[in-house]
């Protein structure tokens, strides 16, 4: 048993490439381009050698590549094969999916467990691992809606959307540029902005910090729906109105997790800093907004995609004709679901990269704290 590993996913993997011999062909019968059978016993043996190799003792980083190329390769073959024959896809055809997917799954394990001894190896890692599980997100989602047949109107396969966006770069880019370069980051900066600075008197003056904490309470559970018409009837149809709208949104979360946080110092540290003779400036700026950082940078990121959503949305109440919220609610009238999905993909790309900045801020400025040196 020195020789062999235990594995249940490899194991099932192996199950499932005998019910797809056993349920071949891939296609049904009248499919425009049927797969060869030269094809299909490749993936068949492609998926059932890498099974078997991450079956044996093999050092994990081996079986891991074994097992990452295996995969994507088998799933390129398959996803090839039914491009063209939307809704053939037969029992086997999933099968063989199936099993691909297990042996990610099982690479995916293995990466997880690794302990790399450097930092650029631990990074690597940790981009590698998720961009893997994306990755067949997509190719799940891709041989779904292909090979079952589903309707494009109703859900597009994400190489739809993909041909969708290179064809419409030109209209995309405006649309960053109206709602993200223009809405989002002017409204970003002057919400977080002026939440900080209000925190900081209401920490200074009891008063504000009683009688303004329950109103951000009350004014964060507002709904957006609501708010936004009124901004659009204040500052009209261009982005300030949307850029009102993300203020509102951002203003109150960083208020109330800068209070918080100019609380977080512990009462021995503030006494020390009283013993120096320090005023209360001294100990804002050397002792409670260091420690504030974590709660400060929380509410950043918070907003980050509080940001983006209050812009999007609001430009559903009236905007010139760019924006990203108004290509969603024009292209969703005309049924251009694949252009709705590409507005989406962009959006998630463009708030990942918005909470990704923020967070690598994070790491630099509170690299002292428990929760950055652990990770």
């Amino acid at each position: 048993m020195k020789y062999l590993t235990l594995s249940w996913q490899s194991a099932l993997a192996l199950l499932f490439c005998i019910g797809a011999i056993v349920s071949l062909p891939l296609l049904a019968d009248g499919a425009p381009a049927p797969f060869s059978s030269q094809t299909t016993t490749l993936v068949v043996i492609i998926i059932a050698a890498a099974a078997l190799i991450s079956l044996t003792a093999l050092p994990p980083l081996y079986s891991a590549t074994v097992l990452l190329l295996a995969s994507f390769d088998a799933a390129w073959l398959l996803l090839s094969g039914i491009t063209g024959n939307e809704g053939m896809a037969t029992k086997a055809f999933f099968l063989l999916i199936a099993a691909a997917w297990l042996l990610a799954w099982r690479c995916v394990t293995l990466l997880s467990d690794l302990k790399p001894l450097s930092n650029t190896g631990k990074s690597f890692l940790r981009l590698l691992i998720p961009a893997i599980f994306g990755a067949w997100i997509l190719i799940l989602w891709e041989a779904a809606t292909r090979g079952g047949g589903i309707p494009f109107v109703i859900l597009p396969p994400p190489s739809t959307i993909g041909v969708r966006i290179a064809n419409s770069l030109p209209i995309l880019g405006e649309d960053v540029r109206q709602t993200i370069f223009k809405a989002v980051l002017f409204g970003y900066v002057v919400g977080c902005a002026s939440g900080f600075i209000v925190a900081i008197l209401a920490d200074r003056v009891a008063f504000l910090r009683r009688g303004l904490l329950p109103i951000g309470n009350m004014v964060s559970a507002l709904p957006i729906i609501g708010v936004a018409p009124i901004m659009v009837m204040w500052f009209g149809f261009d982005w300030p109105s949307k850029a009102a709208v993300v203020i509102i949104m951002t203003f109150f979360p960083m208020l109330v997790n800068t209070v918080a946080g100019l609380s977080a110092s512990g009462a021995m540290e503030r006494d020390l800093m009283r013993t120096y003779a320090s005023d209360y400036w001294q100990t804002l700026l050397k002792l409670r907004l260091p420690a504030a950082m974590p709660f400060i940078l929380n509410a950043l990121k918070i907003n980050s995609t509080l940001a983006l959503i209050g812009a999007i949305v609001a430009e559903f109440f009236g905007t010139p004709i760019v924006g990203m919220g108004f290509r969603i609610s024009t292209e969703i009238g005309r049924m251009n679901v694949d252009m709705v999905w590409a507005e989406i993909a962009v959006a998630a790309v463009a708030g990942s990269v918005f909470y990704g900045v923020v967070a690598l801020a994070e790491r630099a400025v509170t690299f002292w704290h428990p929760s950055i040196r652990g990770g």
